[in-house]
């Protein structure tokens, strides 16, 4: 799939999704002696869910024939897909039901179950889990929802582009933290479009960062990985991924950061009162790293979501 045959849909998103979602405020970044240069961050954290997740979700819910409706939906999620497909099914009254791995935090579970979706645990990894929800809803007839392998979701993501272009039209660059590559396909695609120099930067965990390493190769395979403060980014991604394609179209370059860089990173945005997880933290930490590389320029961080499991909360609170 091509850029092209995704605009047309980002567009159709736009135009539909705001009974869901929220249009999330930019702000600038603080300045300090340490942070010398201009920035703005544009936070999803603020969605009703913690995440820009509901974008995808709620514009592939709302793409369903009243038939495929009817029958109810199935998705995958490390947490914040799961989210959004439970948030907007129930808000749209249709059945979901969400696969988890093992690795995904009993409070993330709750939070999914508490938003109206049933909840099944498969697999010790996000892969695994998306895997059996694939067959489970071939199985059953029901839709499948990706976090990330269809275009009606990398559309709704893409809408976050459409009010950056009337928050900051002269924008230079932004940083996405990148997992399965729809946040960063979506954004892309719009921008490539409607702000042609801007540079469009994917953020990686060195932790995590098989998309990254997927790309420089030109093919899609397994990468070893470790674990990461970036929960939500973190997981294989499909064979047949249509973002493969979309993020080498779309996307300028990568940066890579390590762990200590997104702690660091996360304790500054929770400092500012922003609720932040680990993929947050990437995409801010990939901004400080690159700061001298943006002076004078406009750039844009997204803080994707506000999210973390409490273990990795508890990392943001100052030393009793």
């Amino acid at each position: 799939m091509l850029s092209r045959d995704v605009l047309p849909l980002i567009h159709e998103a736009a135009a539909r999704v705001y009974s869901v979602v929220n249009e999330t405020p930019l702000v600038p970044i603080p300045h300090g002696t340490e942070k010398p240069y201009a920035a703005m961050a544009k936070l999803e954290q603020l969605q009703t869910t913690g995440s820009f997740k509901l974008r995808g979700a709620t514009n592939k819910l709302m793409s369903l024939s009243k038939a495929q409706a009817a029958a109810g939906v199935i998705a995958s999620s490390t947490g914040n897909h799961g989210l959004g497909v439970s948030t907007a099914a129930k808000l749209l009254g249709i059945d979901a039901e969400v696969f988890l791995s093992q690795q995904v935090t009993l409070a993330k579970r709750e939070k999914i179950r508490e938003r109206g979706a049933r909840i099944r645990i498969v697999g010790a990894d996000p892969l695994a889990a998306e895997v059996a929800a694939r067959a489970a809803a071939l199985q059953s007839g029901r839709t499948y929802i990706s976090p990330y392998n269809d275009p009606y979701v990398v559309a709704g993501q893409g809408t976050i582009a459409v009010e950056l272009m009337r928050q900051a039209p002269d924008l230079d660059a932004i940083y996405i933290a990148t997992g399965g590559g729809g946040l960063l396909s979506g954004i892309g695609i719009y921008l490539r479009h409607a702000a042609p120099r801007a540079e469009i930067i994917g953020c990686w965990p060195e932790n995590s960062r098989v998309l990254y390493e997927c790309i420089k190769a030109g093919r899609i395979f397994d990468v070893p990985e470790s674990a990461t403060l970036s929960e939500s980014t973190a997981g294989g991604v499909e064979e047949d991924s249509i973002t493969f394609d979309l993020c080498r179209e779309v996307m300028h370059r990568g940066v890579l950061v390590t762990e200590d860089e997104i702690l660091q990173a996360m304790r500054w945005g929770h400092a500012q009162g922003w609720a932040m997880e680990g993929a947050s933290g990437v995409a801010l930490a990939a901004y400080f790293k690159d700061a001298a590389r943006q002076a004078h320029k406009k750039a844009v961080v997204l803080i994707c979501g506000g999210n973390p499991s409490p273990a990795i909360a508890a990392l943001l609170e100052p030393a009793a």
